[in-house]
């Protein structure tokens, strides 16, 4: 694996950022997580849109217009001769002195990290995971934007943890007023009586691209969609709940809390609906460990 930062590929092990970069002081970047398919990275107009608009939410200026960012990713993974992959790209506010004003920086760090990868074993699919709804709340969009993909995960972090104390493997967190927003890396679905059902934007969620393929796919296939702001007893009382995001695409949900649920078929159906749409069937790996981001 060969790690780009700021022009060059490294060696992991010769991989190194600054210990004043404002990225690693602050927490002062932002970051896309992306997939590519055979070659092809999945839904990069879509990653580059949320890239771009979470830099100018923090006014941080981008390196690269759109087509010179793909050019850099599909170099990531010819470099790394790895077709299917993962590629975080990271892009903080760069190195400078301590403090918080952004002009101590002279130019943003990018990072791009690839590490191959060909999805979950079908065994994964069939299991699924556990929830917890989790008591750390998801920061007031008023102070945070949730729009922003922030390198500052701390929030998620906490909430993972308590998720862990709870034995389960995502944490699914309240907003401010008790509704139901996301987990710590992955947007919420629930099937109550045929209706797909997600938290709106509006409760401060960050909107997921594999989340926005699934309502696309949804709406094409004439799926009846509510996105709304829903308490967790009604999660709780669904038929049928599922997460997405990048790595996971959708992954069933087959318990919250204490509530058990089976694998059902609107979530088999749009599970099967995703994979052809990246053309990645029956892809499989040993690694059944979620990564973190």
């Amino acid at each position: 694996m060969k790690i780009y930062i700021n022009g060059e590929f490294f060696e992991p092990q010769e991989a190194r950022v600054s210990v004043f970069d404002h990225g690693y002081l602050y927490g002062d970047g932002i970051f896309e997580t992306l997939r590519s398919y055979s070659g092809k990275i999945f839904r990069f107009d879509d990653h580059f849109a949320r890239l771009k608009e979470s830099a100018e939410r923090i006014t941080l200026d981008l390196p690269w217009e759109k087509e010179a960012c793909r050019e850099l990713l599909q170099e990531a993974l010819q470099v790394n001769h790895s077709p299917d992959a993962l590629l975080r790209l990271s892009i903080s506010r760069g190195e400078g002195p301590p403090g918080l004003d952004p002009a101590l920086c002279s130019r943003p760090t990018v990072v791009v990290i690839t590490r191959p990868f060909h999805g979950y074993p079908s065994e994964a699919y069939e299991r699924g995971i556990s929830l917890a709804i989790v008591s750390v709340r998801k920061n007031l969009s008023r102070a945070v934007d949730a729009r922003i993909k922030s390198t500052n995960f701390l929030n998620n972090i906490l909430a993972k943890i308590e998720a862990k104390k709870k034995e389960a493997a995502e944490g699914i967190l309240l907003n401010q007023d008790g509704f139901l927003t996301e987990g710590t890396v992955s947007n919420l679905f629930f099937v109550s009586s045929g209706v797909l059902c997600t938290p709106s934007t509006e409760n401060g969620i960050l909107e997921g691209v594999t989340r926005k393929v699934v309502l696309e796919i949804a709406r094409g296939e004439k799926i009846s969609v509510e996105e709304g702001s829903f308490l967790p007893d009604t999660l709780l009382q669904a038929d049928e709940v599922f997460l997405t995001n990048t790595s996971w695409e959708v992954m069933p949900v087959t318990r919250v809390d204490r509530q058990s649920f089976d694998l059902g078929p609107l979530t088999r159906r749009l599970m099967e609906a995703f994979r052809t749409s990246t053309k990645g069937k029956n892809r499989r790996s040993p690694n059944v460990v979620p990564p973190a981001d």
